[in-house]
């Protein structure tokens, strides 16, 4: 369902059939149950998660890094638990990403990754954690939207699982429905009732048993009110767990090659011996594939997820991150004696009795824990026993009255949903509890259906939604355009289409065209009132300005947009920048007599600096994570003098964000001699001499007019990169210096992978074509135009 777009990245068409030792640098983490293998230069993936008390891989290992050409750009390996962000495939699964390791005041230990988008511009950080004397991996996600448009983004934890005949995936109990990609189809749960991915099941198969899939499948849960999603090997009597609140985490999935001969195909085409596996996908802010959330301009969002091993539990009924257990309930009838016995068949003559199985796993020690069983809210069963990961509790009850299934059912029967357990600590809170919720099977859900043609759509509304749809979704075959002009044709003045065509056609460079559309939604929006209830329009009318250049006018549509709550965060950064650039202009205007304006501490420039500050403090009122207002406010006190406060201000801003690359250079520029050197270096490492880290922080710079910040960190980096030296040109002529040696290098430097598509490419390129750059430089332009659909530019 995604467009399957790859530029700017490069892809790899061949991967070669002979093997060789490649050496990769590995971050392991490790305490007393538990030890994990992370790869940065290959995504930032888990490549091993290894449970040193049973000898056990929870996820699947695979001893080879063995490519198949089945990613976004190229290569993609089985194993581990891949990180899939902003889409599915993630596109740099196969490429490095920055990171840095911690280890923390509680004793945890932290392997932190960090990758910006360069598609769509959005930052993500992993943490990666595990902590002493407790038996999961914990992740807490970190994603950014660092660009001045809505951008969308999804995210899939993706755990591969060993399989063979004994292994199952563990679906929550209330798992009835799953659903193909894009909601294209649906089937029951567990039980296969019909037809799916073209085989029939219609005899009722078991999906959840890898033995049972013969074919290539696909399915997610349609929805679950438990925060955990799995797998079991009965032969081992081992697992693989994920635990996450379901409300922001409810995608859960599995995908198989099948186990027929097309899927043994894959297992040798992806590895040399380590056999199939699954993949037990979890998404965060999604349930589906695509389902893409929106991330608005410098939102944030954050979240943490779990993965553990367990034991002996089987089909696990309910899960935490405290522990997980299961509950077996073993009727017996009248049935004669019985020759064998699973945990669902009687073992034993009785015509009423029946029998509960409790078994409990727990993640770390709890001495003097207590599981309690309730029968109609009558406790049957309450001990006090050891738990941890390696003292798993099992427990047979005698439960009098027990029946299975709605059938022999009397007013004196027990039945599942009458049973509660829960596990509590030695200090009375809960780690985990169960109610079996009533047999009731929901009626199937409607697969999704395919948006209409622009014609036969009655109402504006739903052009909208559907155009809106279709560019969340990074539609494959459809685009937004004929949604949004119908919808224009209709009614030129709809303030909603206006706004969105004319973001659509900002996002793709071209200015002057998608000005109109937000002058035409302002029309209708102030014709009777002019103070509106929402000032998008005004919003987006400044930032297409503030790309023209056209500063001072950007400035009032910015200020008028500050009084809807709305847009108050993104326009008051955009005052504060506008400010600073005009405090930096200032400072470099040449004076009547010939010398520079004043230093920072009077007149005009002064007054800008101290205006910007104001303005970037407002904006961090409204979002006190935005990571970009937060570098410019660590400049604005530097420029001010206020070293000490800036100096403190940096290290807030780098404990929230160790890859904040502006609010480093500014301690390397705060710094003096040694220490500066030294930090430098630091941030050197860091930024690991990746062009696009350099050129992303010199925007940020040039953004508020740190053109000589901007250009001495381009300088910084050792890479031959076109982009690098067009850039530090155009910073450098705003600083009136003499830019041809360095044009000139740009020209002469190799285009390898040089693919531009930033929107403030369009006016460097611009800048060195106007300035004789005739060889290469319109080229880079045209590709740009040519990935925004500007086949004409």
């Amino acid at each position: 369902g995604s467009s399957g777009k790859v530029y700017p990245y490069p892809t790899v068409e061949k991967i070669s059939e002979k093997k060789t030792d490649k050496e990769y640098t590995a971050v392991w983490l490790e305490n007393e149950y538990l030890k994990v293998m992370v790869l940065p230069e290959l995504g930032g993936r888990i490549q091993r998660a290894y449970d040193k008390t049973n000898d056990y891989d929870f996820v699947y290992y695979n001893h080879v890094i063995k490519p198949a050409l089945v990613g976004l750009t190229g290569p993609w390996i089985s194993g581990g638990i891949e990180f899939n962000w902003p889409q599915h495939h993630r596109p740099t699964t196969f490429l490095p990403v920055d990171y840095t390791t911690l280890e923390n005041e509680d004793g945890s230990v932290s392997v932190l990754l960090h990758d910006v988008d360069q598609m769509y511009g959005t930052k993500g950080i992993a943490k990666i954690s595990l902590y002493p004397g407790k038996a999961y991996i914990e992740i807490i996600g970190q994603l950014y939207n660092r660009t001045s448009m809505p951008q969308t983004f999804l995210w899939w934890a993706n755990p591969a699982v060993p399989v063979n005949d004994n292994t199952q995936s563990i679906f929550p109990p209330d798992v009835h429905a799953v659903m193909d990609h894009g909601k294209r189809d649906v089937s029951r749960f567990p039980i296969a009732t019909g037809v799916y991915y073209k085989k029939d099941y219609s005899e009722g198969v078991d999906i959840s048993r890898y033995k049972n899939i013969p074919v290539p499948t696909s399915y997610m849960a349609e929805k679950s009110k438990y925060d955990f999603v799995g797998g079991y090997d009965y032969g081992k009597e081992a697992g693989i767990l994920h635990v996450a609140d379901h409300h922001i985490s409810p995608g859960k999935k599995q995908w198989t090659w099948g186990c027929g001969d097309f899927g043994k195909a894959w297992d040798r085409n992806l590895t040399d011996a380590d056999g199939p596996y699954v993949e037990l996908m979890t998404g965060v802010f999604t349930d589906n594939q695509p389902d893409f959330t929106w991330l608005k301009p410098f939102e944030e969002k954050t979240f943490k997820q779990y993965f553990m091993p367990y034991k002996k539990v089987g089909a696990v009924k309910n899960a935490t991150i405290h522990g997980a257990f299961t509950q077996y309930f073993m009727p017996y009838k009248a049935v004669g004696q019985v020759k064998n016995a699973t945990s669902e068949a009687a073992v034993h003559l009785s015509a009423a009795d029946g029998e509960a199985h409790v078994i409990v796993y727990a993640t770390s020690l709890r001495e003097n824990a207590h599981v309690v069983l309730s029968v109609k809210g009558n406790v049957v069963l309450d001990e006090t026993v050891k738990l941890s990961p390696v003292d798993i509790y099992e427990k047979k009850v005698s439960v009098p009255g027990l029946v299975a299934g709605e059938e022999r059912l009397t007013p004196d029967c027990v039945r599942e949903q009458d049973l509660h357990v829960a596990v509590y600590a030695a200090d009375g809170s809960c780690l985990v509890e169960y109610t079996p919720d009533p047999v009731e099977i929901p009626k199937l859900p409607d697969p999704a259906k395919a948006a209409k043609d622009p014609e036969t759509i009655q109402t504006n509304e739903e052009l909208y939604l559907t155009g809106l749809h279709i560019e969340q979704y990074r539609h494959a075959t459809y685009l937004p355009d004929p949604y949004y002009l119908e919808g224009l044709k209709r009614d030129p003045g709809d303030i909603r289409i206006n706004n969105a065509y004319g973001a659509l056609l900002m996002r793709r460079g071209a200015f002057r065209k998608a000005e109109k559309y937000f002058r035409k939604a302002l029309e209708r929006l102030i014709e009777r009132n002019p103070n509106p209830y929402n000032s998008e329009a005004y919003y987006l009318l400044g930032l297409n300005l503030l790309y023209q250049g056209r500063d001072e006018e950007a400035y009032d549509a910015f200020y008028k947009a500050t009084w809807s709550n709305e847009q108050q965060e993104m326009s008051f950064y955009y005052l504060a920048a506008i400010d600073a650039k005009a405090a930096g202009a200032g400072l470099r205007a040449p004076a009547g007599d010939g010398t520079h304006a004043p230093a920072p501490g009077t007149g005009t420039a002064q007054m800008r600096l101290a205006r910007a500050l104001s303005h970037i403090e407002r904006s961090l009122v409204k979002n006190a994570h935005n990571i970009k207002a937060r570098g410019l406010k660590a400049y604005l006190l530097r420029k001010l003098g206020r070293t000490k406060e800036a100096a403190a201000w940096i290290q807030e801003n780098l404990a929230l964000d160790p890859f904040d690359f502006l609010s480093g250079n500014e301690q390397v520029l705060l710094a003096e001699n040694a220490e500066a050197a030294e930090l430098r270096i630091t941030l050197n490492e860091k930024m690991r001499d990746f062009a696009e880290n350099y050129l992303m922080t010199a925007r940020d710079y040039a953004e508020f007019g740190g053109f000589e910040e901007a250009a001495s960190l381009l300088n910084a980096c050792t890479k031959e990169q076109p982009m690098l030296y067009y850039y530090e040109a155009y910073y450098r002529s705003c600083l009136g210096e003499d830019v041809s040696g360095l044009l000139r290098k740009a020209e002469e430097t190799a285009p390898d992978y040089c693919f531009p598509n930033k929107l403030e490419d369009i006016g460097v390129l611009s800048f060195a074509i106007d300035h004789g750059c005739t060889a290469k430089a319109p080229y880079y332009l045209g590709c740009l135009f040519y990935d925004k659909l500007q086949w004409e530019e």
